[in-house]
């Protein structure tokens, strides 16, 4: 095994997704193995299955966790191991029930491996929430899996896109229910966590605008019953206190064009849409979703299973090979 390069897992997501084939063509670049050791963590009767759709000649070898230190990874071969949970004939592009259980499988498996060091971060293909819920799993999506998993209270979801890094406040939860969530020590911490993981990405004083929750950031009351200065405002202020570089909250309308004109680093975004919808717009295939606040390193695809189009080998891999890139690079040495 080449030491310098980490091994990063690759969980296959729903097997019956875009998944398996965006991890076949993406692991057809010689780049990956250049900066990375890839490790796919699924099935390897449904990779031999997606070699198909896509026209992949490459090798899959099935390894176990003891030979993990034993391999060498070289383009041309994709080394998984094998969890053999789904049968070869899974039907493409529906829910069900294993397939949402073998993705949760997939992935307790990867955050096992990464506490014990076996491999140094977790990059993950798309799952279904419905199949995962099928499965007797009931969780929101991966995040909140990850953050169970690794017993970690204060995370957060952080999308990145060229010229745009988004983090925030609140996820997948209603907007109403969103608004209840936000107050001062979640505005605070999410902040840290966007200061904290820039500055080990080497941005060494990052600059952080934070958004209003409602229109013009409540104008002052004209907008809202007062949340920016309830909810918000001192969670910013905390943080000023601390020496972070923070500004807001900012009207979101003009925000994140400001942000992409290079005025600030990252933005705090309060709820799901407001973070997402920007960063959707720069393109579905040039954003990474990476979970800060971890014990270990996660990042992941910014779009789903993608059941429309699954077996026609025509997925996109260019945001999971991003998600590759950015797992590498953040990967601790």
């Amino acid at each position: 095994m080449s030491n310098h390069k980490p091994v990063i897992g690759i969980t296959m997501g729903d097997a019956a997704g875009v998944g398996p084939e965006i991890i076949l063509k993406s692991l057809s670049y010689e780049e990956m193995y250049q900066i990375s050791n890839p490790l796919v963590i699924g099935d390897r009767k449904i990779l031999e299955r997606a070699k198909a759709f896509v026209g992949s000649e490459l090798n899959i070898e099935t390894i176990t966790v003891d030979q993990l230190d034993q391999v060498s990874y070289q383009q041309g071969t994709v080394h998984v191991l094998d969890l053999d949970l789904l049968p070869a004939d899974l039907p493409v592009g529906q829910v069900s029930a294993e397939a949402g259980h073998a993705a949760f499988k997939y992935l307790e498996t990867a955050i096992t491996l990464a506490k014990d060091n076996k491999i140094q971060a977790i990059c993950t293909a798309p799952l279904n929430k419905e199949a995962l819920h099928k499965g007797g799993h009931k969780y929101p999506g991966h995040t909140e899996i990850l953050a169970d998993l690794t017993g970690t209270q204060d995370f957060s979801m952080m999308l990145s896109a060229p010229n745009l890094k988004v983090i925030h406040v609140t996820t997948h939860v209603g907007l109403i229910d969103a608004v209840k969530m936000i107050h001062p020590e979640r505005v605070y911490h999410v902040i840290k966590l966007a200061h904290d993981t820039l500055q080990k990405a080497g941005i060494q004083q990052p600059k952080i605008a934070v958004c209003g929750i409602n229109p013009h950031a409540g104008e002052n009351g004209l907008f809202g019953y007062g949340e920016e200065e309830e909810k918000v405002i001192p969670g910013v202020e905390k943080a000023q206190s601390e020496g972070i570089n923070v500004v807001g909250p900012l009207p979101a309308d003009t925000l994140f064009f400001r942000t992409v004109r290079g005025d600030f680093d990252i933005v705090v975004a309060m709820y799901h849409d407001q973070g997402h919808g920007p960063v959707k717009v720069l393109g579905l295939d040039a954003g990474v979703n990476i979970t800060v606040g971890l014990p270990i390193i996660r990042t992941s695809v910014d779009h789903g299973t993608a059941f429309d189009i699954a077996g026609k080998g025509i997925a996109d891999e260019k945001s999971l090979m991003e998600a590759l890139r950015q797992a590498a690079e953040l990967a601790p040495k």
